[in-house]
């Protein structure tokens, strides 16, 4: 059974003491600041997240779950990723479950803290993979256009 993900005082303070490391540049390099509108404030949120790299696109991994950063993410179509002093916007395509199986295989092989919340191992047969991909949605991350950010898009 998966381990649901719970926001409470230690993991806030977790989350801060990773945000101070990725901010730093320190860590795995996979780590970055996830900053993002709120869907109804417009509000600015950041919250650390790990970055995937797999033949030449990069993917981010919901891998708590549809918390509020995805949420935040699907409404808003972009988001802005920060390490070490540098920050970059990019766009966010969700992948349908099939094609989202590889990227989620590599993320369960690379990123050991978060396997409690899948109910899929890597070497789960992809049908039950693709029936947990809806509890971890997968993000294609592509280089935005500086143009259609100033212009609002």
């Amino acid at each position: 059974m998966a381990r649901t993900y719970r926001v409470n005082a230690a993991t806030r303070l977790v989350n801060r003491a990773f945000a101070v490391m990725i901010r730093l540049g320190l860590g795995n390099s996979y780590r970055h600041i996830l900053t993002v509108p709120g869907r109804r404030t417009g509000t600015p949120y950041s919250t650390p997240v790990d970055v995937m790299a797999r033949d030449g696109e990069r993917w981010l991994v919901a891998a708590y779950g549809v918390t509020s950063w995805v949420r935040n993410a699907r409404a808003a179509g972009r988001v802005t990723l920060s390490r070490g002093g540098r920050s970059e916007t990019v766009q966010v395509t969700e992948l349908d479950p099939p094609a989202s199986v590889p990227v989620l295989r590599q993320y369960l092989r690379e990123v050991p803290v978060t396997r409690p919340y899948f109910a899929v191992t890597a070497d789960s047969p992809d049908e039950d993979i693709i029936a947990d991909s809806h509890r971890h949605p997968v993000f294609r991350l592509t280089a935005t256009d500086i143009a259609d950010i100033a212009a609002g898009d």
